[in-house]
């Protein structure tokens, strides 16, 4: 699992104090206290320095779960917040919520608790939102034409440029794992070589994975739109990273001559990763799609 580097509260501050030990050192060394919200200092590549080197986290080696901070806790959990509602959701960047994601065979629905009232902007939000999740899970479509019908929901509309210059554009963003930039470096190589096609034959009977992937994108994304009125830059990331993503899995048929459940979620944990926690890359790409 990967923890995310947290602001501990007050109270867990008090206890974080009374460690002693190596790792009450290290609890004492890697916090930075000296500006209002008090946090882990993170490594030049970006880790929380309890993460060791087989990606799991020293404080729940050493204490159990009770000893994380509350967004370590909550993690890989993401929240969209509206007026009097709070959504919910679990992102591709860890393992298994990718797993549970990726391999559930039945349509998505949400599941709403309590009660509350949307204001007027919200409330025609969420009603387009639910004519995408329409289109995404219209499976008497081809999964083509449902992404099709989802930029033109929105009227957005996807930039007519090769998987090289997709791969450009992903290489110009911020990246931290090094198998990342080696991945989309591989896309630049053998881009003319992928057969979309043969590999889009070999995942027919898995093309679910794709159809949960673009309402996950969706339900995760377009709630952003309240904060800068711009749907259609979600809409067309959430049609831009499944291409992506189906380009990138047959780059690995292509070179591997196989691609499976495993691979599939590796490679989305890799690109929430690398992509969705990163703001100044969400920035990037929702203005390179707008």
């Amino acid at each position: 699992s990967i923890a995310a580097a947290g602001m501990p509260n007050s109270a867990e501050f008090a206890a974080y104090d009374q460690i002693g030990g190596e790792m009450g050192e290290r609890l004492h060394k890697c916090i930075d206290r000296s500006g209002e919200m008090p946090h882990f200092i993170l490594s030049e590549q970006e880790r929380c320095p309890f993460l060791n080197g087989k990606n799991l986290c020293d404080l729940i080696l050493y204490g159990g779960e009770g000893m994380l901070c509350q967004i370590c806790t909550d993690h890989p959990r993401y929240r969209s917040f509206f007026s009097e509602r709070t959504e919910i959701g679990v992102g591709l960047c860890c393992e298994e919520a990718a797993r549970l994601i990726l391999t559930k065979p039945e349509k998505t629905t949400l599941v709403v608790t309590g009660e509350g009232t949307l204001d007027e902007e919200e409330t025609a939000l969420l009603e387009l939102r639910e004519k995408l999740f329409d289109a995404a899970q219209d499976r008497g479509e081809p999964l083509k034409r449902r992404m099709e019908r989802i930029l033109s929901l929105c009227g957005a509309h996807m930039p007519d440029i090769s998987f090289v210059q997709w791969a450009d554009c992903y290489l110009s963003l911020e990246r931290m794992d090094e198998s990342w930039t080696e991945l989309l470096a591989s896309l630049r190589t053998h881009a003319d070589a992928l057969s979309l096609d043969e590999f889009a034959a070999h995942m027919k009977t898995r093309e679910t994975e794709y159809e949960q992937l673009l309402v996950y994108f969706i339900y995760r994304h377009v709630p952003e739109a309240l904060d800068d009125g711009d749907v259609s830059s979600k809409a067309a990331f959430a049609v831009a990273s499944v291409r992506l993503l189906f380009a990138l899995g047959a780059l690995h048929f292509l070179l591997h001559g196989d691609f499976t459940v495993e691979d599939q979620i590796a490679l989305c944990r890799l690109y929430s990763a690398e992509v969705e926690y990163s703001d100044d890359n969400m920035e990037a790409l929702f203005d390179a799609l707008m």
